[in-house]
């Protein structure tokens, strides 16, 4: 069997140069098997020529990774800078607001601004003295925690009042406006004459009949549909004619009758319907003809007001 032959050997020449292929290095045969300068590995370089991070050491890419993370977020700092100072802005603000409710909630219900003075207003038939006189029990204490249930009960003992409202006036003031009950009218009774308004409250009684209160004779008592009647007719009347009225009768809602002054002229009104348009309507006919000149006026229907002499 035959040995194979051994290869040829390359001449020294050539050993460098393919050494240096193998290596990257480039070989210059003038100079002998010494590299001269290491290559940059073609797919190391990037479109521009610039060497990458490829092939690069463990340290350069986490270097270059930590440059890229402070990067991101001085980027992220820089966009969010000012949604944090809007932020912070708006906690300022509701900080503040809390802190002023709090010391006006804290100062409102302190002594500070405790009632020192009652002022009843609204009155003309009321003594303003006497409601003052009985909301004393709310003297000293805090305009916010004036108890309105013990205002209610000390003034249910006026039956002139039918409502009222409480103002308070810092440091010290307490107002009280008061709506008086406006009496049509008295009804004649075992005790005497009984003022009462148009819903029918008792306000005084006394034995005589009560100077500028016209008499009322109405059918069923004040519970009575004719006294409904005659209560939004009373009121319907402007005071230059009310003052004028000294009877008022009714026997049903739709026959209401006036009785005006000495002369003891009449004024047939019939229903309650269309109160202020007979109201106008009466103001009329009594410029035109007096009472003292006419025995009866007749509004039945205001369309058609009559004068009967």
């Amino acid at each position: 069997m035959k040995r194979p032959s051994p290869l040829p050997q390359q001449p020294e020449s050539v050993r460098p140069a393919a050494r240096a292929e193998r290596t990257g290095e480039r070989h210059d045969p003038a100079a002998g098997a010494a590299p001269v300068t290491p290559l940059v590995r073609p797919e190391a370089v990037d479109a521009v020529g610039e060497p990458t991070l490829e092939g690069a050491g463990f340290r350069d890419v986490l270097r270059a990774s930590r440059a890229r993370r402070r990067a991101l977020s001085a980027e992220v700092k820089r966009f969010t800078v000012r949604s944090r100072r809007r932020r912070n802005l708006w906690i300022g603000v509701g900080a503040a607001i809390l802190v002023t409710v709090a010391g006006t909630a804290g100062a409102a219900y302190s002594p500070l601004f405790a009632v020192e003075r009652i002022d009843v207003v609204g009155t003309s038939q009321l003594d303003p003295a006497a409601v003052t006189d009985a909301l004393g029990g709310q003297l000293g204490t805090p305009l916010a925690l004036v108890d309105d249930s013990a205002v209610k009960a000390a003034l249910v003992r006026f039956p002139l009042v039918e409502s009222y409202t409480l103002e308070a006036r810092p440091p010290h003031d307490l107002v009280v406006n008061i709506v008086e009950r406006t009496p049509i009218g008295a009804i004649q009774g075992a005790a005497g004459f009984t003022v009462v308004d148009a819903a029918g409250v008792a306000l005084s009684t006394t034995p005589d009949a009560p100077a500028g209160q016209p008499v009322l004779d109405i059918a069923e008592g004040t519970q009575s549909a004719a006294f409904h009647a005659a209560g939004r007719v009373m009121r319907a009347l402007p005071d230059a004619v009310r003052a004028q009225v000294t009877g008022v009768s009714a026997s049903t809602p739709d026959d209401v009758t006036l009785t005006l002054g000495a002369s003891g002229s009449t004024v047939v009104w019939g229903s309650a319907e269309r109160s202020a348009e007979k109201a106008v309507v009466l103001d009329r006919l009594m410029q035109k003809s007096p009472p003292d000149r006419a025995r009866e006026y007749d509004v039945t229907s205001p369309d058609a007001g009559v004068v009967r002499s």
